[in-house]
């Protein structure tokens, strides 16, 4: 059973994010790996850095998804993934996004200063986001930053800066944090870490010769309510079709009526 000690758990609550001792079994994170580089692969219309709903098998009538998403849905389920994740948010467990971020060697995408949350349609807003490392992730190629402590600061403003070269369009006004406090989320393939919906975060261009790729799983409480009245978000290439979007009760039992298990799964 994976575990975070009481140290990582502190560090989840104070900091926003923890990189756990924990790392996935060597044949386990072969197989991920394997079936990350063929989505990369099999979807070569779609920026590396945007493959958004990477768990969706593409399909007639379905907005999200990609061609063989659907094999990596299985590892959102992993008991070891998700007992971390229910000490970060409780035993009722729904996932309900994914996705790949491929940075490639030399013109990965900066993704600028953000929230998670300002996109996303939860309420009450809680969620739990698992960076798995697929390559290396370092400050050389462009590993993710974070502002420690800034989770506890609530959603705060963004503005629009819609420079082709930023893998998202919306970014947090500068005054409102100090970037000279901000740490690298430096990863070896086969680690992950875990932050909180709230965390300020970003990652720099990656200029290396070296790609930089990660696979993000989402995880809410099922006491919180997946809200499909709110409008999709569109960015360069691919749409987050709220929706439409299925949601997965991974763990225990879903305690919010408002949540639909139905839409997206027909």
């Amino acid at each position: 059973m994976a575990r975070l000690s009481e140290q990582e758990l502190r560090a989840y609550r104070e900091e926003g994010l923890v990189i756990p001792e924990y790392r996935l079994p060597a044949n386990v994170f072969a197989e991920l790996r394997e079936d990350c580089e063929r989505l990369i692969r099999d979807n070569p219309e779609i920026r590396p850095e945007k493959l958004i709903s990477a768990h969706l098998e593409k399909r007639p009538g379905r907005a999200e998804g990609l061609r063989g998403g659907g094999r990596i849905l299985r590892y959102a389920t992993d008991s070891d993934i998700l007992d971390l994740v229910e000490q970060a948010i409780g035993p009722d467990i729904v996932l309900w996004g994914a996705q790949m971020f491929a940075k490639p060697g030399g013109d990965g995408m900066e993704v600028p200063w953000h929230q998670d949350g300002h996109y996303w349609p939860i309420r009450p807003l809680a969620t739990v986001s698992v960076w798995i490392a697929i390559d290396d992730s370092t400050t050389e190629n462009g590993c993710m930053r974070y502002i420690p402590g800034s989770h506890q600061s609530g959603v705060l403003s963004h503005h629009l800066d819609e420079r082709r070269e930023l893998a998202l369009s919306q970014t947090i006004q500068s005054d409102l944090f100090d970037e000279a406090e901000a740490k690298d989320d430096v990863l070896m393939a086969g680690q992950l870490s875990l932050h909180d919906v709230f965390l300020i975060h970003g990652s720099r261009a990656n200029r290396s010769s070296k790609r930089r790729a990660g696979l993000t799983f989402r995880y809410m409480p099922a006491t919180s309510h997946f809200d499909r009245s709110i409008a999709a978000y569109h960015t360069e290439g691919v749409v987050a079709d709220f929706a439409h979007r299925p949601l997965f009760l991974v763990r225990g039992a879903n305690r919010n009526a408002q949540n639909d298990f139905q839409v997206g799964h027909v």
